[in-house]
């Protein structure tokens, strides 16, 4: 089965068509929930508010993100259904680009479902994925989004969390650990108590926290001076402000 949908690129909503169908057919894979489709729909409503692009203030953020991603002791990109069907092949480049490791994690969390995910990924290009051995637990919370690996985000210091749910994100900030957030939403609660909120679409947000972890790479005075110069309430203020006065010509 075709993960892309037989579009024109001429189509005035060719980008948006296409991400449409990767959710669908992540459903129809096993990948995603049929709850993902809602959660889908929702951040293109804020994408279309936003102009379909990336700001300058969400950049700033992918930039600070990729920093940070560059000098965690350990670093740990999670990935859930609707994340692993819009940009599978694009967290493997930013696993590979960062050192980080990937896992899996679900609010609707299902052995076969993990299972599909991982293979999905490994389809892509990744080589080790973890969160199938669901050997520890993030204090607070009580649904499947608390198990993790205890080797993998229970032990790591930043963790990428896009699409994420606003009680983990804060659950795992209350663990102290730094907290890298791709949501379309300026006042969730995952953005507003991320460390770093890029606020943007995660079809962008990816491969653009990929293009500065490898500007990036071996400048270490640089990844400072990115993480050090970063203000998530200018960067969610910015977004806002964009939203609301938005060109949407």
């Amino acid at each position: 089965m075709s993960d892309e949908v037989e579009v024109p690129e001429s189509h005035p909503r060719y980008e948006s068509l296409l991400t449409r169908h990767r959710i669908e057919a992540g459903v129809d894979r096993g990948i995603t929930s049929r709850q993902g489709l809602i959660a889908q729909g929702r951040g293109e409503a804020y994408d279309y508010l936003l102009g379909e692009r990336t700001t300058d203030s969400a950049d700033r953020a992918a930039r600070a993100a990729a920093a940070h991603l560059l000098l965690a002791d350990h670093a740990v990109i999670s990935v859930n259904g609707n994340a692993a069907a819009l940009v599978p092949g694009e967290l493997v480049e930013l696993a590979d680009a960062t050192g980080a490791d990937l896992e899996v994690n679900l609010f609707n969390r299902t052995e076969e479902r993990m299972r599909a995910i991982a293979d999905y990924l490994r389809e892509h290009g990744a080589t080790d994925v973890r969160g199938l051995e669901a050997d520890g637990r993030i204090p607070g919370l009580d649904h499947e989004r608390a198990t993790v690996d205890a080797d993998g985000i229970g032990d790591a210091d930043v963790v990428l969390v896009p699409l994420e749910d606003g009680d983990r994100a804060e659950a795992l900030g209350e663990m102290g650990k730094t907290e890298l957030v791709v949501d379309l939403n300026p006042l969730s609660r995952s953005a507003q108590v991320a460390t770093v909120p890029i606020v943007d679409n995660i079809v962008r947000a990816i491969p653009n926290v990929t293009d500065h972890a490898r500007d990036l790479a071996g400048a270490p005075d640089a990844q400072r001076e990115a993480v050090d110069s970063f203000d998530a309430d200018e960067a969610l203020a910015a977004a806002e402000r964009a939203i609301r006065e938005g060109d949407l010509g």
